[in-house]
């Protein structure tokens, strides 16, 4: 449900009030304050678009200028009680990104309330600007900024992806040697409102506003991650996560997601893996068969699977310099809406992305990356390869 913009007005300035309150006037017990922030402005250039648009005619694509920016204040109140609130601004616009209490009883149990990013996948950790060396996210964890977005509907998951409810979760050190995380967790999940649905709608899920379940029912998930130190200099991580829910209002459409994931530092050189996938039923009511492209299958009619992987290097060359290389997709399978342009049942993206990341200050870095898109369908004009250019300056304190 969306408020007026005068309500969310009213509620973005109750949010910074909290955060301006606990960054200036926490209580007289509190252990520790933390007052941070990023923001990154990103130029993309898109050379093949029709006319050098790519806002037109290529899905509406974030083509120009973007800004994204954060506020984040955590407040120690006691050894065992601690506090978050994060703002952010990007390409959705305002929204409270965390809000929530931390009740730590020991390393293996922390029960978390509130708003928050619910534990699933490795790059959700990493998602903020300032603590990636690219532009843009990994295509499985892509909230609208990849070309063709309207017609692909974003990524398997955004990042972040920002949910009220309840989570628990821990740490277990195995020795010196062995680190092993989990946390499970019930929040509102992702929805759709209105009749005939053929998909999670991220605006509705994501933009800010005051967010009441349309169905009333939760999205359970949880996640396994291990990670092994072999030396100081040196980590691997092996992950698994999953959830699911339903998004209509009804109660009655189905969506899983689950995905894993593996990285290994070896000093300054990192590399990433992880693959991502979500089943997604629809409504195949008759009423809704003029909503699809095709007819309904027999033994496939009334769900479909979209696929996403990345994997990712990243290599200093000097000092301040980074050379990062990575190859991503997405690939989805099923029925699409009708009148959908550039999607079939069976469609699917690569792209090949290489860029630079030059630190000119302290917490200051320029990045530069190009990208190739190669698509299984042509679009409008013909074209099943595009190139994208990125060039952006991002700071954090």
């Amino acid at each position: 449900m969306r408020l007026r913009s005068t309500s969310w007005e009213i509620c973005f300035a109750f949010a910074l009030a909290v955060v301006a309150v606990l960054a200036v006037a926490a209580p007289a017990r509190a252990i520790e304050r933390t007052f941070a922030g990023s923001a990154q402005i990103d130029y993309l250039f898109v050379p093949t678009a029709k006319g050098l648009d790519a806002n037109t005619g290529n899905g509406n694509t974030y083509d120009g200028f973007t800004l994204e920016a954060t506020l984040k204040v955590a407040v120690d109140i006691t050894d065992h009680v601690s506090a978050n609130v994060k703002v952010c601004y990007g390409c959705h616009g305002f929204e409270v990104d965390m809000a929530y209490f931390d009740l730590r009883a020991f390393d293996e149990l922390n029960v978390r309330a509130g708003r928050f990013s619910p534990a699933f996948g490795a790059f959700n950790l990493r998602h903020d600007v300032a603590n990636q060396k690219l532009s843009d996210k990994p295509l499985p964890y892509d909230m609208g900024r990849m070309l063709r977005n309207t017609y692909w509907n974003a990524g398997v998951v955004p990042a972040p992806f920002p949910d009220n409810g309840v989570e628990i979760d821990g740490t277990h050190w195995i020795g010196e040697g062995a680190q092993l995380d989990y946390a499970v967790y019930g929040v509102a999940g992702f929805r759709t409102l209105g009749a005939n649905v053929t998909d999670i709608n991220f605006v509705e899920s994501h933009l800010p506003s005051f967010y009441v379940d349309n169905n009333a029912r939760p999205t359970a998930g949880a996640r396994l991650a291990l990670t092994l130190k072999p030396s100081r200099l040196s980590d691997v991580s092996f992950g698994v996560s999953g959830l699911a829910g339903t998004y209509d209002d009804k109660n009655q459409l189905l969506y899983a997601i689950g995905g894993v994931d593996f990285s290994i530092r070896v000093q300054r050189t990192s590399f990433r893996m992880e693959y991502l996938v979500r089943r997604t039923e629809f409504d195949d009511a008759p009423a809704s068969q003029p909503y699809f492209k095709y007819q309904f299958a027999p033994s496939q009619g009334d769900y479909f699977m979209k696929h996403g992987a990345y994997a990712e290097l990243e290599q200093p060359i000097v000092r301040d310099l980074d050379l990062v290389a990575r190859v991503d997709g997405l690939a989805r399978f099923g029925n699409v809406p009708a009148g959908t342009p550039d999607l079939t049942d069976r469609s699917s993206v690569l792209r090949e992305t290489l860029g630079f990341a030059y630190g000119i200050e302290r917490n200051i870095r320029l990045k530069l990356s190009g990208e190739c898109y190669e698509w299984s369908d042509k679009d409008a004009y013909g074209r099943d390869v595009d190139v994208a250019v990125h060039a952006a300056v991002v700071g954090s304190f």
